[in-house]
């Protein structure tokens, strides 16, 4: 393509990923991010300490930058389940939800993303609806405050083992939602296509009414390999399952299916972390260069 990619999309990066808060500091990680012009968008997540989270707001204010705030590290932390078969602690995470929908307001976010939770086939269905109750209550939640709710499409049996799921159930999910809520989408990530057994385009052309969010980075789907389930390692990792080519697919379905819009740009953010020692600034710059060649390599 000859147009750089932020013609089109909103071109972000998942802070808590690329900048581990285990070894950078919240508002060191977001200054690095807010000071990059590759950057149109980034995603940020719960923050703890209040005067932290007041820098970052002012940073962000600052920066020009779309928003967007992720739940799911908050419910893979505590635990706490959305499609939760007892409604006692099925409303403890929704109440989370809901606590998160107000984090994200104050930090200037237009909504927030989280995952279904672990489930068993034998309740799957009670599953399903414990989560319509809980997405359902949140999503209008949400509404009061004119914001997005997105549920991430996540795998169910490798990793995360989450009800949402494979395309086809997400999009099952997706209707009942939508007649119910028109501020609901869902977020579909590259890296999960090879750990729920899809590709690009079974995903995406099955999803295609109610995608409103993109994320890229890679997977290693071999048992015994390391970094094995969702990790989401740098592109070039030993066995993994995306690269370049990948990519460059994923791109070449999107430009199909019509998410190229100049005007309303979806957000579409990296979503790679350090493995072990590895230095973030490296593999944030690794990615970029994936992207760029991918980029360089669609036809017009």
């Amino acid at each position: 393509m000859k147009d750089p990619i932020q013609k089109y999309f909103d071109v972000g990066t998942i802070q808590w990923m690329t900048y581990p808060p285990q070894t950078y500091p919240v508002s060191e990680a977001l200054k690095k991010i807010a000071c990059d012009d590759y950057f149109g968008a980034v995603e940020i997540t719960h923050i703890e300490d209040m005067e932290a989270r007041r820098q970052v707001r002012e940073m962000l204010r600052q920066s020009h930058l779309r928003v967007s705030y992720g739940a799911q590290p908050a419910l893979l932390g505590t635990g706490l389940n959305p499609n939760d078969l007892d409604d006692d602690k099925r409303l403890k995470a929704q109440n989370l939800l809901m606590a998160a929908v107000d984090e994200a307001e104050y930090m200037g976010a237009g909504g927030i993303a989280f995952l279904s939770g672990k489930w068993k086939e034998e309740t799957k269905e009670q599953s399903f609806r414990q989560l319509l109750k809980t997405c359902e209550a949140v999503c209008l939640y949400a509404s009061e405050k004119g914001m997005m709710v997105e549920l991430e499409v996540f795998d169910f049996d490798m990793d995360k083992a989450a009800l949402i799921g494979p395309a086809p159930y997400a999009a099952e999910f997706a209707v009942e939602i939508r007649k119910r809520c028109s501020n609901f989408g869902l977020l579909v990530d590259l890296s999960h296509f090879p750990t729920t057994y899809e590709t690009s385009e079974f995903v995406i052309r099955t999803l295609r009414p109610y995608i409103t969010h993109f994320h890229i980075g890679n997977a290693v789907v071999q048992k015994a390999m390391e970094a094995y389930g969702d990790q989401h390692p740098r592109f070039g990792f030993p066995g993994s399952a995306n690269d370049t080519a990948e990519l460059l697919d994923f791109f070449r379905i999107l430009k199909a299916e019509g998410f190229f819009n100049c005007r309303r740009p979806y957000t579409l953010s990296l979503e790679v972390k350090p493995w072990k020692n590895e230095d973030g600034d490296i593999i944030l710059a690794n990615t970029k260069r994936v992207i760029n060649r991918a980029w360089a390599l669609l036809e017009e």
